[in-house]
């Protein structure tokens, strides 16, 4: 079996992650882009041997398509996930799924409706580092977990996005909505539900716009730091950083302390997973290195969500997933 894909959006999203990851994938026979600037659309589609949609609606009104990627910025959402769902079609949303949860209960209402599939890209669950990390959790060789911190920061969009500059949409309140809190935080939310198999119940935190201007050279409208503490519906205690302003390599490790010993997750890139025992073992775990926006490699988000098209599987990150931590996102900026 092989599907046609349709792609809202050809920003960096789709340029680094999306569009070459459909084209690899076996399963995909054309990739159909649109995009507001024409000519990003075009360049793509010709790079992938696809074809451009004039509007969204043609997009969608597409009978040969059978599954959309929104990649489309973070206000609109609500609006093209639930119409390619409508238009029965199956979507990969980019996260975060929407700008609210209630905007996000319009998503799934859709997906509902439809009976299509919804998978969001929370990729984090889907590295071989996370997936060993869970297993070693899973198996409570050194006990339950008790606490956690984690991290998510690098240079800002500004260095990742299309055009490379503080024009970004990402600094725009009205686009972007929760600025680093739901552009890399929401990755690491979603990672702690996964990793514990728990979810956040409470947050306390502060953010704020601590160095980022805009095209003006104005402080911008959203925040480009968080600092958190959390507890989880299980009781464990962690803490959470998300920044823009790393000015030097990426850094998204994560740490488990549990009753026997410590779980270090990328915090050494060679050695992926460091476990530190009660007893003072040390052992070490070479995996792959986690992609990063210098480091572009296959997320398997794609292959996951084709698979669970090709296959009628349940996606391995569903819109109530999604939900959960934009819920978190939600309370830590106090809306």
């Amino acid at each position: 079996m092989q599907i046609t894909v349709g792609i809202i959006g050809c920003g960096s999203i789709t340029k680094f992650r999306h569009a070459p990851e459909y084209w690899e994938n076996p399963h995909v026979k054309e990739i159909v882009f649109f995009d507001r600037n024409r000519h990003r659309a075009e360049e793509l589609a010709e790079k992938y041997q696809g074809r451009v949609a004039d509007t969204v609606d043609d997009l969608l009104n597409d009978p040969s398509i059978d599954a959309i990627s929104d990649c489309s910025s973070n206000e609109v959402h609500h609006i093209h996930s639930s119409q390619a769902l409508r238009s029965g079609k199956h979507v990969l949303c980019e996260k975060p799924l929407a700008i609210s949860v209630e905007h996000a209960n319009k998503i799934l209402a859709a997906q509902r409706e439809s009976g299509k599939k919804l998978m969001v890209d929370h990729n984090q669950r889907l590295t071989k580092v996370h997936q060993k990390a869970k297993e070693i959790i899973e198996s409570k060789e050194y006990g339950d977990v008790l606490t956690f911190k984690t991290t998510f920061g690098h240079q800002g969009p500004e260095k990742w996005g299309a055009t490379k500059s503080n024009a970004t949409w990402f600094f725009k309140k009205e686009r972007s909505h929760s600025g680093v809190a739901g552009d890399l935080g929401i990755h690491k939310i979603d990672l702690i539900h996964y990793l514990l198999d728990d979810e956040i119940a409470s947050v306390h935190g502060f953010h704020g716009a601590l160095h980022k201007v805009d095209e003006h050279g104005e402080p911008i409208e959203v925040n480009d730091n968080v600092v958190c503490a959390l507890k989880t519906k299980k009781g464990r205690l962690g803490t959470a950083s998300f920044s823009w302003t790393y000015y030097g390599l990426e850094d998204n490790s994560t740490t488990i302390y549990c009753e026997k010993g410590v779980i270090k997750i990328y915090h050494d890139p060679q050695n992926q997973i460091i476990v530190e025992t009660k007893d003072g073992a040390t052992i070490k775990y070479e995996l792959e290195s986690i992609q990063t926006n210098d480091n572009q490699t296959n997320t398997g988000v794609i292959d996951a969500f084709v698979d669970a098209i090709i296959h009628d599987k349940k996606p391995i990150v569903t819109g109530e997933d999604a939900i959960s931590s934009l819920r978190v996102i939600e309370k830590l900026l106090g809306r």
